[in-house]
């Protein structure tokens, strides 16, 4: 097995010149170098050969003993340092100091087909920044970061990847619920892969040092490995980085609105600068439609991260970003007005990704009010998101009286529908059918165009818990079905009907199946 290394980020950037793996500040580095705990018994569950081909791979190499020993942290690769990142952040909007990677060690950088991918194993043991956590993960969240990083991708949304997952051979103990119910579960590695893990908290860490020369190190290594278009930009440089992270992580935000996905826990620590979806904690997709559903217990009393907040939290994410990046600017107005325009184009590209929802390829005033109006209904009767954007592709234009009885299969309770609300059903479809009018597509046409954007397959919350409940009885049948499924999440895939349903009832408030909490 031959990898093309490189290691950008270790020979540009300062490194932590004490070795020890104890819990500790580090100071003027970006990283520290420290080996991940050798498993008692690793096992591969399952290898992504996607991923494996993008690193120079190949399938076959995927099932031998030294991707096996590589990938779980039992052998460190010849010629590597593997290493753990330092970074700060704020958390549930608080400042929170230090971080750093507390459970995932940097393995190397791989370059293939001239792109660049670092490969990090989550779950691979203590490392200095470990704080009072253990390093490891368990197979509950192991397998949920799996499934989710590769779901997201194929969904279109820019996302970290996943190469590998495997069994450590060793239980870990965790309190699932922190009620003080500790028990042990089985722990997990996962090998996750990104052209770069950088975050936010990256920058905040030496910015609140005042440490700006490391500082500045680190965003001209960000600029010249990732946004190498900006190098010689005629204007300030780092200004314009700035508002290209701006765009990248508006971009990412309209997509998790688009498909229903909330990430649960936007700590400026869990912000990449790539604009990529990171570190999959207790995330979920709506059911029901709902701005008010966070799936992130330790939030259920603010709801900070609910679902329709995400993109004040990005906005408020990239303030702190901005804050950070002062020092290098030394002007706030610029700043200020890249952040005005996050505002203003979201609203803009909301509007637009809602559009294409509706199968709306024309721009019409009238259509905030229609989407004002949609929204308020399916909040009005407990509606899930998923399938009710799917089946409205069915609608056929003079087809209103009907609007209903087409997307009747997306109300959890249809029998319950009061007759106010079916009133004001009728009359949005109504509304939506002139709107279609105006349109020059074709019924065909449109629900092609809707179906590309509306996913069929996404994964709920529940469908994990019921892969992670057969792989603790070492069955992975139905990890590779949902892994297969979701690779054609807008495909009609007739094979997997059966995952195009709502909610059942018993995952309504069960543990996994509805709010998840960090543990992991």
């Amino acid at each position: 097995m031959e990898l093309n290394l490189k290691n950008t980020f270790t020979d540009a950037l300062p490194s932590d010149p004490e070795l020890g793996n104890y819990v500790r500040q580090v100071k003027g580095a970006t990283h520290s170098f420290v080996a991940p705990k050798i498993p008692a018994n690793p096992s591969l569950i399952h290898a992504n050969p996607e991923m494996a081909m993008a690193l120079g791979l190949t399938e076959a190499q995927t099932k031998s003993n030294t991707f096996l020993n590589v990938f779980s942290g039992k052998t460190v690769y010849p010629n590597t340092k593997p290493y753990a990142m330092a970074y700060a952040g704020h958390q549930f909007g608080n400042w929170a100091g230090q971080l750093g990677d507390g459970r995932a060690i940097n393995l190397f950088e791989v370059e293939h087909k001239n792109k660049l991918w670092a490969v990090q194993l989550k779950g691979s043991g203590k490392t200095p920044y470990s704080r009072q956590g253990d390093g490891l993960a368990v197979l509950r969240s192991s397998i949920r970061e799996y499934l989710c990083s590769e779901a997201m991708h194929h969904l279109g949304v820019p996302t970290t990847r996943v190469l590998s997952l495997m069994l450590s051979g060793e239980d870990v103990l965790r309190d699932m619920l922190y009620d003080g119910n500790a028990d042990y579960e089985k722990g997990a590695i996962v090998a996750r892969v990104a052209p770069s893990f950088i975050r936010f908290g990256n920058f905040e860490l030496f910015a609140s040092r005042q440490d700006h020369k490391t500082l500045k190190q680190l965003v001209d290594y960000t600029i010249q490995n990732f946004y190498p278009e900006l190098e010689n930009t005629s204007d300030n440089k780092y200004l314009a980085f700035f508002e290209a992270v701006t765009h990248r992580t508006l971009e990412m935000i309209i997509h998790w609105q688009r498909v229903g996905f909330v990430h649960g826990v936007m700590n400026t620590d869990n912000m990449s600068i790539l604009g990529l979806t990171i570190d999959y904690g207790p995330y979920g997709w709506l059911d029901d439609f709902n701005f008010g559903w966070t799936p992130n217990t330790t939030d259920v009393q603010h709801k900070r991260y609910r679902f329709g907040n995400q993109p004040n939290m990005a906005l408020y994410n990239l303030i702190q970003l901005a804050n950070a990046l002062y020092p290098l600017i030394e002007d706030a107005k610029p700043l200020e007005k890249i952040l005005e325009h996050y505002q203003n184009d979201f609203e803009r590209k909301s509007l637009d990704m809602m559009r294409r929802k509706l199968g709306l390829q024309t721009n019409n005033e009238e259509d905030i009010k229609l989407i004002a109006q949609l929204e308020e209904l399916l909040h009005e009767h407990e509606t899930d998101m998923t399938i009710f954007f799917r089946l409205l592709s069915n609608y056929k234009k003079g087809s209103a009286e009907d609007g209903i009885q087409i997307i009747a299969d997306a109300f959890y309770n249809p029998e319950a529908l009061s007759e106010a609300t079916s009133k004001k059903w009728k009359v949005w479809f109504k509304a939506y059918d002139q709107r279609l009018k105006n349109e020059q597509v074709t019924d065909e046409e449109r629900k092609k165009a809707m179906n590309a954007v509306n996913p069929k397959y996404v994964l709920r919350n529940y469908m994990a818990q019921l892969a992670i409940d057969d792989a603790d009885k070492r069955d992975y049948a139905l990890l590779e079905e949902l892994f297969e499924m979701l690779k054609n999440p807008y495909e009609e895939q007739p094979e997997y009907e059966q995952w195009f349903a709502k909610r059942p009832d018993w995952a309504r408030t069960r543990v996994g199946c509805s709010m998840l909490s960090c543990s992991s």
